[in-house]
C-alpha cells in the first residue's frame, strides 16, 4: 500500500484529496495538514510514500516546506497541486525537489496515477505544467538558459542527454528502453550518470536541470 498525506489550506480541497485518495485500492490516507510547517511534522512523525501538497500556505509555503524536507532523511515524494495560474512559484518546487505537479482542476484518475509514478521514481508532470517550465521566466534578471547547467552538458554523452531529454519529457524507464532498444537497467545507468554530472540530487531535480540548461531547446 502507498501511504499518502495531503497538504492544504483549504478544508474543501483537502477533503476531496483525501477522499480520491481512500478510494483507491493501493493506497491509504494516512493523515493531512493545513500549512509547511505542520506538515513537516506530520511527515516525520508517520513518513508517508508521497505529499500531496499545495503551494500558496500559511505559516509556511509549499516551496519552502519542499526544501526543509529536502534537507533530512526522510524519503516522502512530494507532488505538487496548483492552480497553473502562473505562479513562479511552480518552478521553485521544482527545483527544490518536488516530483510531480498536477492542477488543482485534474481528473482523479490523474491524481492517483501521479502518486503510483512518484512512488516508482517516475516523474509525474502534467503537459501544462510542462508548458509552464518551458516558457521563458518571467523575472528579466533571471537568465532563460543557466551557463553554469549549459556548460555541464558538454560533460553528458549523447545517450547520456537524449536519456535525460525522454526522462524530461516523463517518460518513465521502460518506455526509454523500448524507444532506444536498451534495457532498463542501462537506462537507469545513464540517468545516474547524468545525474552524478549534472549536479542532481534526484530525478525530478534532473528534470527542472533539463529545462534550465536549455537542453530540451535543442531539440
Amino acid at each position: 500500500m502507498i501511504t499518502v498525506v495531503v497538504i492544504d489550506d483549504q478544508p474543501l480541497a483537502r477533503a476531496g484529496i483525501e477522499g480520491i485518495v481512500a478510494g483507491a485500492a493501493d493506497m491509504v490516507h494516512v493523515g493531512s495538514a493545513g500549512d509547511g510547517a505542520a506538515a513537516l511534522r506530520l511527515i516525520d512523525e508517520v513518513t508517508p510514500d508521497v505529499a500531496l501538497m499545495d503551494l500558496r500556505m500559511p505559516i509556511m509555503g509549499g516551496v519552502e516546506a519542499i526544501r526543509a524536507l529536502r534537507a533530512t532523511d526522510v524519503r516522502t515524494r512530494v507532488v505538487v497541486l496548483t492552480t497553473f495560474d502562473g505562479d513562479p512559484e511552480i518552478r521553485a518546487a521544482l527545483a527544490a525537489g518536488a516530483a510531480g505537479f498536477l492542477g488543482k482542476a485534474s481528473e482523479p484518475d490523474e491524481i492517483l496515477e501521479a502518486v503510483r509514478a512518484v512512488h516508482a521514481d517516475r516523474a509525474a508532470i502534467s503537459e501544462r505544467a510542462l508548458r509552464l517550465l518551458a516558457e521563458p521566466e518571467p523575472a528579466p534578471s533571471v537568465p532563460e538558459v543557466d551557463p553554469v547547467l549549459h556548460r555541464l552538458l558538454g560533460d553528458l554523452t549523447p545517450r547520456e542527454r537524449d536519456v535525460m531529454t525522454a526522462a524530461a519529457h516523463g517518460d518513465d524507464n521502460d518506455t526509454i528502453a523500448a524507444a532506444m532498444f536498451i534495457s532498463p537497467l542501462t537506462v537507469k545507468t545513464h540517468l545516474a550518470r547524468a545525474m552524478q554530472k549534472m549536479h542532481a540530487r534526484d530525478r525530478a531535480q534532473l528534470v527542472a536541470f533539463a529545462y534550465r540548461s536549455g537542453l530540451l531547446q535543442t531539440e
